[in-house]
């Protein structure tokens, strides 16, 4: 069973942009509602596409460099990362066969 890892801005170029396979980029705060709500999707999504997906977790009261420089104004905003390039995006949360579905595409 995969769980999300946690990014911090030291740490976001090694997990995220250096991937070898694409990666769920969840920017979520520890105050934020639907962040709550969303979070367990995220953490069975992790689990689901063990091996072919890999699932980060970045606070964007903590960790606010990568958040800003892609634009995260809302959250949640989930980024999906494909060879070190953001190729989709989902704000809000939203349901889980949304999110498989985003995925999939890019797998």
């Amino acid at each position: 069973m995969s769980e999300p890892v946690h990014v911090t801005d030291d740490i976001f170029e090694s997990e995220v942009l250096e991937s070898a396979t694409p990666v769920l980029v969840d920017f979520w705060a520890e105050w934020c509602g639907p962040c709550k709500a969303i979070a367990p999707l995220v953490e069975e999504l992790a689990t689901e596409f063990d091996g072919k997906l890999k699932v980060a977790k970045v606070d964007v009261d903590a960790a606010q460099k990568y958040a800003q420089q892609y634009g995260v104004r809302s959250i949640p905003t989930l980024i999906i990362f494909k060879d070190g390039k953001p190729v989709d995006q989902i704000i809000g949360a939203v349901p889980k066969n949304q999110l498989t579905t985003k995925i999939q595409a890019h797998l």
